[in-house]
């Protein structure tokens, strides 16, 4: 009788925990984003950029790139240099992200054949980056507090969880109506970022392709742009990464930009 007593309260015990854990609220769709936006990143990174161009018939065109990003207080700067090809090589672009969400991303870019940097104005965001499938609003970051944000449902994808999130257009100024999110539990990574045009329109997707955890950051390494109507995509594929070797903030000026990192 004691033993059949101690099973009892024992698969009691076990039930409330269960009851426990399903009854634990999901997180919400503002919530989710914002976790996103602020992962966890070391503070400070460069590497090689290889970025691949491909048409629906599967040519190709490569460009390769040196990236450095780096955190001061409350803006991450970002600048990429082109190696090659010989057409685009020492063209360099910078972005610097704030994190108060009233202020937008400040962008400029430095064309060799002009020998002048010049400042992306908010109405060339939507222009495409260097002949690829990311435009330059892609190539900074939005503020999660700028859109509304709601959980359409969960799925598994390798094992973990992931929510789907849409993000519809709040505040400023975006060539995207809304968004379509799908964002992993725990490790906070988008997988896959579907994007519509003011009409409603699918006009492209953002697939990532391999990301891991290194030195203790969940890093993407890998990622594909894909244009909807065309077919024509944009593979990004970082490599040889090195966190935390003290990047200093005068590197991310316009000097710098036209005349490279020494």
């Amino acid at each position: 009788m004691r033993r059949n007593k101690q099973f009892l309260i024992a698969a009691l015990l076990v039930a409330a925990v269960a009851g426990t854990a399903l009854a634990q609220p999901r997180p919400g769709g503002m919530d989710i984003m914002t976790r996103v936006f602020q992962r966890p990143q070391p503070a400070d990174m460069e590497g090689s950029l290889k970025m691949t161009l491909e048409n629906a018939r599967g040519a190709q065109r490569i460009r390769t790139v040196r990236q450095y990003v780096a955190r001061f207080d409350d803006v991450e700067k970002k600048l990429l240099f082109f190696t090659a090809p010989a057409d685009v090589r020492d063209t360099a672009f910078m972005n610097w992200t704030y994190d108060d969400p009233a202020r937008s991303d400040d962008q400029w870019i430095y064309l060799p054949a002009l020998r002048q940097v010049r400042r992306i104005s908010a109405e060339k965001k939507n222009d495409n980056f260097m002949g690829s499938d990311f435009t330059y609003e892609d190539l900074g970051e939005r503020h999660p507090g700028q859109d509304t944000h709601r959980v359409t449902g969960t799925e598994t994808i390798d094992g973990r969880t992931v929510y789907v999130v849409e993000s519809v257009l709040a505040e400023g100024t975006s060539a995207y109506s809304r968004t379509v999110s799908w964002v992993a539990d725990e490790i906070w990574i988008g997988l896959r970022r579907e994007f519509y045009d003011g009409a409603g329109d699918h006009i492209k997707t953002l697939e990532i392709d391999d990301y891991q955890q290194i030195a203790g950051f969940w890093t993407i390494n890998r990622m594909t742009m894909t244009n909807a109507d065309s077919g024509h995509s944009t593979t990004m594929e970082l490599s040889d990464l090195q966190f935390n070797t003290g990047i200093a903030e005068n590197t991310f000026t316009e000097r710098t930009m036209t005349r490279g990192i020494r």
